[in-house]
């Protein structure tokens, strides 16, 4: 098939949906498919654009597929307004070379969310062409923003209406709409979208890269990093932004600062200077701060953790389900996640007891009682590893999404029992 990939995020950012996009798109072209990308140059999660890249040109790029990068505003210091026109640079900039598509004539379109601004440019596209379109979240940004605040007067106020009538718009007029998890896909249904269109396409995990670490490169790893070797590691390695509320770590860390432990938070974002002059306010040393490190030195970064911090504030759980999970499960690492009982998350540390903590979002006390449970826990989490070998494994996952997106398109039916998407949470089998 000719697929063109339509998103902001993209290789080679390390976290998130840019991580996701990038392996998807390789592993598209590795089985033969023809795959154009239009993105943006990389900036996640540090919000600022890379060293080679700029963020005022267009740029073509050749390998497994064809990007365009296109130019974009970032914003140093993200807030609302600004995240608006971020996002709105992109869909304008990125409308030129996604209708120059229009000769090559691509068999399928996935637009990848964020942006939802980009589905009016991808909808016109299907038009001229004839393409199956792919609506896939992987945040729920209207949701989001609601859950966060950031409309300012709530689900009632005028923004929130017609942010909320814009989403709906985009997911009622593709073809298909995907997601990561079962209560994503609800939300959809929710919101209008036909049952039979929505395909389950969950984030994965190379789960033969984390089943057996080597211990001497995790030992080379903590004397890289300059952590003790007689501290429990308590990371936190992703984006460091406002939607986790990182905030609750560092009151957690004051709490326990006589204790032999370290902190570790791993990665960037508009959240970490607020962080940084947190710790150095409050004189904290068991708090340290690292730069993402090189995906190569994942499997060893999450080994060393003996407890992982999977920190979200309330609202925010089933709106956007953290990447970063999968590869803790394949480890077989112990987690603390802030979620509400009845969202995805809550409801996957109840239907598989010992898998993870699950405690209340943004409770001090909530946090502090799960990670002394965490660290409790065996080191090896068997049940979470078997969860991820079972139902999170790459090839099967693409490999599912690919054939769903072709049933659909040829008038066949997606079987929502096949394959990863056949376990649901109340099927431990």
């Amino acid at each position: 098939m000719k697929i063109l990939v339509y998103g902001i995020n993209y290789a080679p950012e390390l976290t998130g949906t840019g991580k996701y996009t990038g392996e998807m798109v390789e592993w598209m072209a590795r089985q033969g498919h023809d795959v154009h990308v239009i993105t943006a140059p990389p900036y996640y999660p540090q919000w600022a654009v890379q060293n080679g890249y700029a963020s005022w040109r267009y740029r073509k790029e050749q390998g497994a597929a064809t990007v365009w990068r296109c130019p974009l505003y970032v914003p140093k210091q993200p807030s609302t307004l600004k995240r608006l026109i971020h996002l709105g640079s992109f869909a304008f900039s990125s409308l030129f070379p996604l209708l120059g598509q229009r000769s090559w004539k691509p068999d399928v379109i996935i637009g990848v969310v964020p942006t939802l601004f980009c589905v009016p440019g991808m909808r016109l596209l299907a038009k001229l062409t004839g393409a199956h379109t792919v609506l896939h979240i992987q945040d729920y940004e209207v949701d989001a923003m609601l859950g966060l605040g950031m409309a300012g007067k709530g689900e009632g106020g005028t923004v929130a209406r017609l942010a909320s009538r814009f989403e709906r718009s985009g997911l009622h007029n593709v073809d298909n709409v995907s997601t990561i998890s079962r209560s994503m896909m609800n939300k959809a249904i929710e919101k209008g979208v036909d049952p039979s269109r929505v395909i389950f396409f969950p984030n994965w995990s190379e789960v033969a890269r984390f089943r057996d670490v080597d211990a001497a490169q995790v030992a080379a790893l903590r004397t890289q990093l300059g952590l003790p070797a007689d501290h429990k590691v308590l990371l936190y390695s992703g984006n460091v932004g406002e939607k986790q509320g990182l905030e609750n770590v560092i009151e957690v860390a004051d709490r326990f600062r006589d204790r032999p432990w370290t902190f570790a938070i791993v990665g960037q974002g508009g959240g970490k200077a607020r962080l940084e002059k947190m710790v150095a306010d409050r004189g904290l040393h068991n708090v340290k701060f690292f730069p993402l490190q090189p995906y190569e030195a994942l499997p060893a970064l999450l080994k060393m953790g003996d407890c992982h911090l999977v920190i979200q504030r309330r609202g925010a759980a089933d709106a956007v389900l953290p990447s970063k999970l999968t590869n803790i499960l394949a480890v077989g690492g112990n987690a603390v996640i802030t979620a509400e009982a009845q969202t995805e998350l809550g409801q996957l540390c109840t239907t598989y007891p010992g898998i993870a903590v699950c405690v209340e979002p943004e409770s001090v006390d909530a946090l502090a009682a799960g990670i002394l449970q965490a660290l409790a826990m065996p080191e090896e989490n068997t049940v979470a590893r078997e969860y991820a070998e079972r139902t999170l494994e790459k090839e099967n996952v693409l490999s599912q999404f690919i054939a769903d997106i072709d049933a659909q398109r040829t008038g066949g039916q997606v079987d929502p029992h096949a394959a990863v998407g056949e376990r649901k949470y109340g099927d431990q089998s």
